[in-house]
């Protein structure tokens, strides 16, 4: 017990590491407040009426992914399931077409161009898949489509920040 405690407080005394550590904590708390935030135009009461019934199946598997913020119609609804659908398409792409085998092969820079094609095919991927998560939550309000949809979109770039300060900037 006493090397697990001088791990620890080794830990805290190195500034880089415990920077990562405390900017991660910040950005999972972040993630779980948003993840009650419901969306605008979105009826509550309809909405737990509905998420009773929909707990099952493929519904209940994204549910899980996105830490039940899915059910709830959070902010966070799609959680990380554009990145990871991105990342495999990517993934596929490099199998298939020769100029992402080339990047696969780059190196360093290679990978860098690779990330900024997963990010930018993620907010296509979540302009895809927020319609239909949209459709699914929809309360009837006036134009609450697109207040969604920007709501959904903008979440996705918090990840990509999240993702980008965690991994990259502190250093």
């Amino acid at each position: 017990m006493k090397r697990f405690i001088d791990t620890i407080r080794n830990i805290w005394t190195i500034e880089e590491l415990r920077n990562r550590i405390l900017l991660t904590i910040l950005m999972v708390s972040i993630y779980r407040l948003g993840s009650y935030v419901v969306l605008p135009g979105v009826n509550i009461d309809v909405l737990k009426a509905s998420a009773s019934s929909q707990s099952g199946g493929i519904v209940g598997l994204i549910n899980m992914f996105s830490g039940g913020a899915f059910l709830r119609a959070s902010i966070f609804g799609l959680g990380i399931m554009p990145y990871i659908t991105a990342s495999i398409i990517i993934q596929l792409l490099g199998m298939a077409v020769p100029y992402f085998q080339k990047l696969q092969r780059e190196g360093e820079s290679g990978r860098k161009k690779i990330n900024q094609y997963t990010r930018l095919l993620t907010i296509a991927v979540t302009a895809v898949q927020a319609p239909g998560y949209i459709a699914s939550i929809k309360s009837g309000a006036p134009n609450a489509f697109f207040r969604i949809l920007n709501t959904l979109v903008d979440s996705i770039y918090f990840y990509f920040s999240c993702r980008h300060h965690v991994c990259y900037v502190v250093r």
